[in-house]
């Protein structure tokens, strides 16, 4: 019996650290089978080494199925980063000298987030920083972070991403609509769900369009409008059909989009006066090495939220009750700028997630939670002003951007 107890032992852990990893990213509908098979297997495993090992095999057994465990989880790791991206795009029917039908795409190019769990974004973020040799999370912590990732969309219950981004261009359609604007077709697309901007691209110039905007919803250059912009560049529209493809650059430079944390806090006064209301304007945050690789994503991202402030303390809101806070990898965090507020005597919070441009999980779950570990009294008000969302003035701020690129200029696309 010396082998198989050894063969037991060694096939136990390194299951365990299987089916334990299966657990932390499965979806939602699968994570208990893999739970019941990951405590099976660790049962068994604890059974074979309390029936069959004695004395000095202990010393032996033990530190061994640890580390086969690891083994286990370190191969379902490599697994996981293994993770296909099943997302298509339709056959590109368009053939080179066809002219088109004259009218003008625009293709509104977002983030992106699945409405309920599904880790392939962060898969694919994970893939690139790696390729490039970014450091961001270790492998073996990945599943931990998918895991983590699952657990607020099952407090949340669902990203309201997607649809809000779907009741934005439907809001801007409407818009060209209502003023006399009927040939210009929109696509929808997003980096991290369905359609990509690479699939929406292609529908476009099957449609026959003349023209192309790729309108960027987003508010910094960062690597995410980089991904975006190297799907559709891949096309290599222009030269194959003839197909000028203008970017609008994301909006950090928009004075509409500034006018709009304006204009929403003081919507949501509710009768207290300005002096007695701070506002935080939480950022999403990138690592420092990241700054390397892409410096515009905080530079502009911190100049866009100080100018708002600027504008918030010229409508008569107090500089000292106005603030900046970052949801992750920078400091200050939310709570202790909350604190700061309340302890110079404000009595209403207002905070927005101000680098997010359509609620998702950093504005539904991870910036409310951070701003609710704030230490103050039960009633103070702390409201949430959430993403940016389907605002008029963010459809507009959006609208003048592709305007921008549709007025005739000798100039190369903004990107």
């Amino acid at each position: 019996m010396k082998y198989p107890k050894w063969m037991l032992a060694a096939a136990f852990a390194v299951l365990t650290g299987v089916f334990y990893v299966l657990y932390l990213t499965v979806h939602p509908l699968r994570m208990s089978l893999f739970m019941f098979l990951s405590t099976i297997s660790l049962a068994l495993l604890v059974a074979t080494i309390a029936i069959w090992f004695r004395k000095a095999a202990l010393a032996v057994v033990i530190p061994l199925s640890i580390a086969l465990f690891v083994v286990g989880w370190w191969l379902m790791s490599l697994r996981f980063m293994a993770t296909p991206d099943l997302r298509t795009s339709p056959e590109l029917t368009r053939q080179p000298g066809d002219p088109g039908k004259d009218h003008t795409a625009v293709v509104y190019f977002t983030h992106g987030e699945p409405e309920t769990y599904n880790p392939i974004g962060w898969v694919n973020q994970f893939r690139e920083f790696d390729e490039q040799g970014i450091p961001f999370v270790p492998l073996l912590v990945r599943p931990l972070f998918a895991h983590s990732l699952r657990k607020h969309y099952l407090i949340v219950g669902r990203s309201n991403h997607r649809f809000m981004h779907h009741q934005m261009i439907k809001a801007l359609e409407q818009r060209h609509r209502e003023e006399g604007d009927s040939t210009t077709q929109f696509y929808l697309s997003f980096l991290d769900d369905s359609p990509t901007p690479e699939a929406a691209a292609i529908m476009a110039l099957n449609d026959g369009c003349s023209r192309m905007v790729v309108s960027e919803v987003f508010l910094t250059i960062s690597n995410h409008t980089a991904e975006g912009e190297s799907q559709i560049k891949e096309l290599d529209i222009e030269e194959r059909f003839d197909v000028p493809v203008r970017f609008t650059g994301p909006l950090y430079d928009s004075e509409t989009l500034k006018r709009m944390f304006v204009e929403r806090a003081n919507a949501n006064l509710a009768g207290v006066d300005k002096a007695e209301v701070g506002i935080l304007l939480v950022g999403h945050g990138q690592p420092d090495e990241w700054d390397e690789e892409w410096p515009t994503e905080t530079e502009q991202e911190i100049g866009f939220r100080e100018s708002v402030l600027d504008r918030l303390v010229e409508d008569g809101f107090r500089r000292e009750n106005v603030s900046l806070a970052w949801m992750e990898f920078k400091e200050p965090h939310p709570a202790p700028k909350v604190e700061e507020f309340v302890a110079g005597g404000v009595e209403r919070v207002l905070y927005f997630s101000a680098a997010i441009s359509a609620d998702a999980m950093h504005s539904q779950y991870d910036v409310p939670a951070l701003v609710e570990q704030a230490d103050v009294p039960e009633d103070i008000e702390l409201v949430n002003l959430g993403a940016w969302n389907d605002d008029p003035l963010v459809i507009q701020a959006i609208k003048e951007k592709i305007e921008a690129e549709l007025q005739p200029s000798p100039g190369a696309s903004s990107e």
